[in-house]
């Protein structure tokens, strides 16, 4: 799946996907190529590598030999990783909640843990809260996850491995964004 990261060679973040070996044996190795180009080998020892991908259709094969391979299609929209601005967010005084600059929303900053019946892990969470009796349309990474409202004014937002955009839409009237890191993606329960 297309991850967005920060590419340590531009410092920014860029579309991204890890290819390699699946249950390598001992002595296992492979090339990862992108678009006919090789870009790693990967081994038992070191099984993944990093592909960062450009806009557009992108193929990476992870070849074995010459006889087997496996290829993988990819379409990076243009901005996919371009990050919303959040610059008119404001933080309560104790630094623990971060308002949209609408101020019909806010969520915590620093991400707990907690058990997600979804995926069956722990993973980090931030809370996304309705300032007011607002309906807002709250997704994740450009994949919707629940309404606010007056009935249901908060949400637990269980964050991905990296970086996470979460948006509150109030219909076309206005968007909130937040940006969470979360990380590895998973976490250790107290």
């Amino acid at each position: 799946m297309v991850q967005c990261a920060a590419n340590p060679t531009t410092g920014e973040q860029s579309p991204v996907v890890e290819a390699g070996l699946f249950n390598a044996k001992r002595g296992a190795s492979a090339t990862v190529s992108l678009n006919g180009t090789a870009v790693a080998t990967v081994t038992a020892d070191i099984p993944a590598t990093n592909v960062w991908l450009a806009d557009g259709a992108s193929t990476v094969v992870v070849a074995l030999s010459k006889k087997t391979a496996d290829s993988y299609g990819f379409n990076v929209q243009p901005g996919m990783c371009t990050l919303p601005d959040t610059s008119g967010n404001t933080f309560s005084a104790d630094g623990l909640l971060e308002y949209a600059a609408s101020g019909k929303s806010y969520a915590t900053v620093t991400p707990g843990c907690a058990w997600n019946p979804n995926t069956a892990q722990a993973q980090p969470y931030v809370h996304l809260v309705d300032n007011g009796n607002y309906l807002l349309n709250v997704s994740v990474n450009g994949v919707a996850l629940t309404q606010l409202s007056a009935t249901r004014p908060n949400t637990p937002v269980f964050l991905s491995a990296g970086q996470n955009v979460i948006s509150a839409a109030n219909g076309f009237v206005s968007i909130d964004y937040y940006v969470r890191d979360g990380g590895s993606g998973t976490c250790t329960l107290p």
